[in-house]
């Protein structure tokens, strides 16, 4: 099936393709990896302008009304230049929103890495696949205007939707393995959210347009494509990367639920694991959004918007989605690993995290959980410091939405996990060889150009393949 079996391709390696293993002040020779969900790849042309044309990404960063620190985003674009290994959310093939694109394969392609990808969904409802008849329009004109807006090319439509890896390392393996916890049934849960209109208790045609916009009826679910890559470098040979999209639409506790089926089934693995992806840590049952970044996301049309969409969501009172966020629930928008105090402070999501200290490979390693000052770019420390930044709050968020009144919320749903050597995930003392160090969140970039390259922003970690010379200096002082 194709949401269990994924496509895969070395052509790069073939074409010759290496690993850049930047070497690295203070750790020497590195794997640098990046998780990045790109928004379906809306933005592709300048997500590939990046990498193909830096100084021309740059030149127009420079013309951008937004104020923009030149010096901080030309290091980001090297860390993502420098990457052998990407982690992708959220990438599409063959969808009109997206020109039909294989995004997959034009950034494999860019930027000469292999990959994998994996089908999280089939996009099924009537505005992806250009059915949608808008029977609730009374007036032709307006109806005709809108299914010529939405009517598809059925000759370039694939209507996949999913997760990917590129990596300068050749692809061994590649598997796809759907959560057996689905969270939320994106097929029977969207219909049946659009059966009052079905059934006629008309709303409106401006609102029952948004409406199905806001629907994405789907078929499959949140999956982890799990891949292994060939690098000499480690003495296993083998490095394992688990790119993962937990469920939006559920629980945290259905979250937790997700990740522990990920754990068990890579909890055989003795060579060095990396879980990363958008682990959509929003400490409630749905993700913010607005109406326009809906529309935009389901047609990709920013004019749409401006010429029409605007103009239905403010008659009709609807604007904005109704998202509320309770204060503890905005307190823990910046730290979901913040410790759970029922009552006084719950965080729902902090038992996902409790699992994942908690857990042991076979072989007796452990994810590691550290935060050293000396290990992370901007001398913060605490829980998971060294492979996810922090600031001065929490964590250096990595998801921005709209909320009423001109307000922007930010949450930290991206995230990335390392299992290397160590046996306890606290012990500062332990092993740093292929350990996380100067872990980023790479926020200038996505907003260099007028339309951010994605409502996420990519994050980075490096891992050396040798004890780092520090810890070496101060294990030969002990």
């Amino acid at each position: 099936a194709i949401t269990t079996t994924p496509f895969l391709s070395n052509e790069a390696y073939y074409r010759g393709a290496k690993p850049h293993r930047p070497k690295l002040d203070q750790l020497g020779s590195s794997l640098r990896l990046v998780a990045w969900n790109i928004e379906r790849g809306l933005e592709l042309d300048g997500i590939k302008l990046l990498f193909a044309n830096t100084e021309e990404f740059l030149r127009q960063a420079e013309r951008n009304e937004q104020k923009t620190d030149i010096a901080q985003m030309r290091q980001d674009i090297e860390v993502l230049k420098s990457a052998d290994v990407m982690v992708l959310n959220e990438v599409d093939w063959g969808l009109k929103r997206t020109g039909y694109r294989s995004v997959v394969r034009e950034l494999g392609d860019a930027l000469n890495m292999n990959w994998a990808y994996g089908v999280e969904f089939i996009e099924v409802d009537p505005i992806s696949l250009g059915t949608e008849k808008l029977e609730e329009w009374e007036n032709e004109a307006e109806r005709q205007r809108l299914l010529a807006e939405i009517q598809v090319d059925r000759n370039q439509l694939r209507s996949l939707h999913g997760t990917v890896v590129l990596s300068r390392y050749p692809i061994l393996e590649a598997r796809l393995e759907p959560f057996p916890t689905a969270g939320y049934d994106w097929n029977a849960g969207e219909k049946k959210a659009l059966d009052p209109l079905e059934k006629g208790k008309r709303i409106g045609a401006e609102a029952a347009f948004l409406e199905k916009i806001s629907r994405q009826i789907r078929r499959g679910g949140r999956t982890s494509l799990i891949v292994t890559l060939d690098v000499q470098d480690l003495k296993e040979k083998r490095l394992t990367v688990a790119a993962t999209h937990l469920e939006s639409n559920a629980s945290p506790e259905s979250r937790r639920k997700q990740m522990e089926e990920l754990l068990l089934l890579l909890r055989d693995i003795r060579n060095p694991v990396i879980i990363a992806g958008d682990l959509n840590t929003t400490g409630g049952d749905s993700s913010p959004t607005s109406i326009k970044k809906q529309i935009y996301q389901r047609l990709g049309s920013a004019e749409f918007w401006a010429t029409t969409g605007a103009k239905y969501a403010t008659g009709v009172g609807l604007l904005y989605d109704a998202v509320k966020l309770s204060a503890n629930t905005a307190k823990n928008q910046d730290d979901p690993t913040a410790r759970n105090i029922p009552l006084v402070g719950p965080n729902p999501e902090a038992q996902m995290f409790s699992l994942l200290e908690e857990f042991r490979f076979r072989d007796g390693f452990a994810l590691d959980f550290r935060g050293n000052e000396d290990r992370t770019i901007n001398g913060t420390q605490g829980t998971l410091a060294n492979s996810n930044q922090r600031d001065t709050k929490g964590f250096a968020t990595t998801y921005e939405f709209q909320r009423p009144m001109g307000i922007v919320g930010k949450m930290k749903l991206d995230w990335i996990l390392v299992k290397a050597y160590l046996t306890n995930p606290d012990d500062d003392n332990g092993p740093y060889h292929f350990a996380p160090h100067f872990a980023r969140t790479l926020e200038s970039v996505n907003y260099a150009l007028p339309a951010r390259l994605s409502d996420h922003n990519p994050i980075s970690v490096d891992l050396p393949f040798e004890e780092p010379a520090r810890m070496k200096d101060n294990q030969a002082e002990k």
